[in-house]
C-alpha cells in the first residue's frame, strides 16, 4: 500500500497568485488532491472548473479565519463568537460542498487578546465542544468529516487555543461524534510533544488527515531538520493509513524541484509495487 499525497495550494506554488493555476501547478507535478486554507477571493464554481480541468480532488478546507484585521484564526473555542463560527461553518459547507470536498478544518481560534490562558481554558473548552457538537450535526446532513488540528503555541502561534494531539483527543472524546477526526500536522506534534512514532500509534484511531513539513524550519520533508520521514512514511504505512498526507510546508525554492523527496517515494514504491504510484489516485 502507497501513501496519498495531497499537494496544499495555500503553501505550494507561491509564484502562481491564483488558486487555480496552483491547482494546475499540483496536477503537473503528479498530485491527484489539494487542499487550502479558506480560498478567499476564488468563487467556489471557479476552484471546482479549475480542478475539474486538473483532475485534482479537493480533500480539505479550512473555517473561514474570522477577523483576521481583530487577530482572529479561527472561531470555535472564542466564547462570545458562536453565531459567527455558525455562520461561517455554513458558508464553508456551502463551499465545499460545491467543490466536492469532503472534509473541514473546524478552526479552534486564538485565547482572547490580553486573557490569562489559563483562566478562560475551561470557558473556551465548554465553547469548543458546544461548537463542535454543532458542526457535527450539520456536516452529518452532508457526509463531511470535520477535523480538529493542534497548532504549536512555542513557535508559529502562541495564542492558539489547541496545541496537543493530547488535548484534542480529550476534547473528542468529550465530543462524542464519530465524524469528527484529529488533524495531525507532524510539524506542530513535533514541535510541542516529539515521541512522533508513540503518538501516531496512540492516535492512529483518531486521525483524519495528516500534514507534514520538516523541523525546524517547515520546509520540504528532506531538507535538513529533526524527522526522518522515509521512516515515518514506512511507519503510516505499516498502520493501515488510508488518508492524505498533506503537503504544507514553505518551498524552500521552486517547488516542482523540491519534490524530489516525492518522487523519490513514488519511484520506491513503484518498484516494491509494480505499476505507477502518484500522490493520489
Amino acid at each position: 500500500m502507497s501513501l496519498r499525497f495531497s499537494a496544499n495550494v495555500s503553501w505550494l506554488f507561491p509564484q502562481l497568485r491564483a488558486l487555480p493555476a496552483r491547482l494546475e501547478a499540483a496536477a503537473a507535478a503528479g498530485f491527484g488532491a489539494a487542499e487550502a486554507a479558506w480560498p478567499a477571493g476564488c468563487p467556489a464554481e471557479e476552484l471546482r472548473a479549475a480542478a475539474e480541468r486538473a483532475g485534482v480532488r479537493i480533500v480539505l478546507l479550512n473555517t473561514p479565519p474570522g477577523d483576521q484585521e481583530a487577530g482572529e484564526m479561527g472561531l470555535a473555542a472564542v466564547p462570545g463568537r458562536q453565531a459567527a463560527f455558525r455562520q461561517g461553518l455554513a458558508t464553508a459547507v456551502q463551499y465545499a460542498k460545491a467543490v466536492g470536498c469532503p472534509r473541514i478544518h473546524l478552526m479552534a481560534g486564538r485565547v482572547p487578546l490580553g486573557a490569562d490562558r489559563a483562566a478562560v481554558a475551561g470557558e473556551m473548552e465548554t465553547t469548543f465542544i458546544e461548537n463542535l457538537r454543532y458542526a457535527a450535526g450539520l456536516l452529518a446532513q452532508e457526509d463531511m468529516i470535520g477535523l480538529v488540528e493542534p497548532i504549536n503555541n512555542r513557535i508559529t502561534d502562541p495564542r492558539y487555543y489547541l496545541n496537543t494531539p493530547h488535548q484534542a483527543a480529550a476534547i473528542l472524546e468529550k465530543v462524542g461524534r464519530p465524524n469528527l477526526k484529529l488533524q495531525l500536522d507532524l510539524f506542530h506534534c513535533q514541535i510541542m510533544d516529539g515521541n512522533l512514532s508513540r503518538n501516531l500509534e496512540t492516535y492512529f484511531p483518531l486521525i483524519g488527515h495528516i500534514q507534514i513539513a520538516q523541523v525546524p524550519g517547515r520546509h520540504e520533508p528532506d531538507s535538513p531538520g529533526e524527522l526522518n520521514f522515509p521512516y515515518i512514511f514506512e511507519l503510516l504505512e505499516s498502520l493501515g493509513y488510508t488518508g492524505y498526507v498533506g503537503c504544507e510546508y514553505a518551498p524552500k525554492g521552486d517547488t516542482m524541484e523540491g519534490l524530489g523527496w516525492l518522487r523519490t517515494y513514488w519511484e520506491s514504491r513503484r518498484l516494491q509495487h509494480g505499476g505507477t504510484n502518484k500522490a493520489a489516485e
